[in-house]
């Protein structure tokens, strides 16, 4: 019988094979989000245009607030005995977001993180789906709380588009 992959001497009540599936689900969705964190400093760093310092302040804070879903992902990840691949390289080749382009220009750019927050998002649903389908009730509901999130971090940038 092959050996799980985490840690064998958590004390956490998860069966081993669950704590291996969420591990490996909380690790894509880590890549994904820390993937969107320097897309989003890349479009803070280099927006131009006549609504470049109120984007600019804009995508600080939006980078900044993905700090938190990051760090407790990366925890639940390790609570379960799993290891956390957080890595700019492990984040960059596991990442399912696409890539930010080089058009600059603010709302181009505002358009291209909208795109990249709603993927994000949905990602995110769909692993709240399956971790509730698997039985694991905390990783869900962290999910759930990271969803609010994002969500709302997809009106502020959609409220520019309109």
């Amino acid at each position: 019988m092959a050996k799980h992959k985490n840690n064998p001497t958590t004390r956490i009540d998860i069966k081993p094979k669950l704590r291996d599936s969420m591990t490996a689900l909380l690790n894509q969705q880590l890549a994904d989000t820390l993937d969107l964190y320097p897309q989003v400093k890349q479009a803070h760093w280099n927006v131009k245009g006549p609504h470049f310092i109120m984007l600019h302040e804009l995508f600080d804070k939006l980078a900044e607030q993905l700090e938190e879903p990051v760090d407790d992902i990366a925890e639940r990840i390790t609570a379960l005995g799993g290891i956390a691949r957080g890595t700019a390289r492990d984040a960059a080749a596991r990442s399912r977001l696409k890539e930010l382009g080089r058009d600059f220009q603010d709302l181009n750019l505002v358009g291209e993180l909208a795109e990249r927050y709603a993927a994000l998002a949905a990602s995110t649903r769909g692993a709240i789906e399956t971790a509730a389908r698997e039985g694991d009730a905390d990783t869900s509901d962290l999910f759930t709380g990271i969803s609010r999130e994002l969500d709302k971090a997809l009106w502020f940038l959609e409220s520019h588009l309109v």
